[in-house]
């Protein structure tokens, strides 16, 4: 089967590195076109625009940053649009809201195309190693036909019925994840700020019970002040203000959740939303540092 893979970010490109890698026939193209050069070197085809891909490729991987990037790679409200799509299957894998991926695939399909939701959870270093895990949605047959496609960038796979079930479960992963994060950040705080070792303080939470992967990963970021990206801030942002539309849609409060918005906001209004998420450390600093 000839796979498409569009968008190179921070996840695309581990993620399609992996595809080549396990000898998948790949076209891939990315807007900024030197992040596709490392898939080159892998084997896989780079091609000169988003049409290409469409037009080499039954199945095609998104993997882009928000809503209008995505309409404009599928030529979304214009006659390219049925274009591209019609015969293929389009498998949006980033995260965008779930009213906006119903419609979606509403228009996929009238456009004579399939629709799999398959968001993933996990940041670049388990992309890199292909232990992420995806969520699937959308007709079963499609489901099934793109579940053995994800097999190189996936330890497990998750069917989670119609559109937009899979997104939705990832913005409840995500909303725990943020706050999990936030929650080890603040107490990397506490701790230093009353004077205790920090390495020991990480060596106590990793030997009890509330370690886990998500803590083992990003400790060591805390320890050693180390923001380089493995989940943006800015990303985590857009992931909070998605998750809190959801939750205001549906009538849900989300106390923990508008807490760490607020960090958030202040972390990417401070000019560390390109790094990694650990970095809403700053924003907690600047808060001691107002105080009375």
């Amino acid at each position: 089967m000839n796979v498409g893979f569009i968008g190179l970010g921070v996840m695309g490109q581990p993620m399609a590195l992996r595809l080549a890698a396990s000898g998948t026939p790949l076209a891939v193209w990315n807007r900024t076109p030197e992040r596709a050069e490392p898939l080159r070197a892998a084997g896989a085809e780079v091609v000169a625009d988003a049409e290409e891909v469409f037009a080499r490729s039954e199945v095609i991987l998104l993997m882009l940053a928000d809503e209008a990037a995505l309409d404009s790679v599928l030529g979304r409200g214009t006659p390219a649009l049925g274009a591209r799509v019609a015969g293929r299957t389009v498998v949006h894998m980033g995260t965008t809201s779930p009213e906006y991926s119903r419609a979606l695939e509403s228009d996929v399909r009238a456009a004579g195309g399939r629709y799999v939701e398959a968001p993933v959870s996990g940041s670049r270093v388990p992309a890199e190693q292909g232990q992420l895990v995806a969520m699937l949605a959308g007709e079963e047959s499609a489901v099934t036909a793109v579940r053995p496609l994800l097999a190189p960038l996936c330890r497990e796979t998750f069917g989670c019925g119609a559109v937009p079930g899979a997104l939705l479960m990832k913005l409840s992963v995500n909303l725990f994840l943020i706050t999990l994060v936030t929650g080890l950040t603040e107490a990397f705080h506490f701790a230093e700020r009353q004077g205790l070792d920090r390495r020991q303080f990480l060596q106590v939470l990793d030997a009890g019970p509330m370690a886990s992967a998500v803590s083992r990963m990003k400790a060591p970021k805390l320890r050693e002040q180390d923001f380089a990206v493995q989940a943006a801030a800015l990303d985590v942002l857009k992931n909070n203000r998605l998750i809190a539309e959801a939750a205001r849609t549906a009538h849900l409060a989300s106390p923990l959740l508008d807490v760490c918005h607020a960090l958030f906001e202040e972390t990417v209004a401070q000019g560390h939303g390109g790094q990694d998420m650990v970095a809403v450390l700053r924003a907690i600093e600047a808060r001691t540092a107002e105080a009375p």
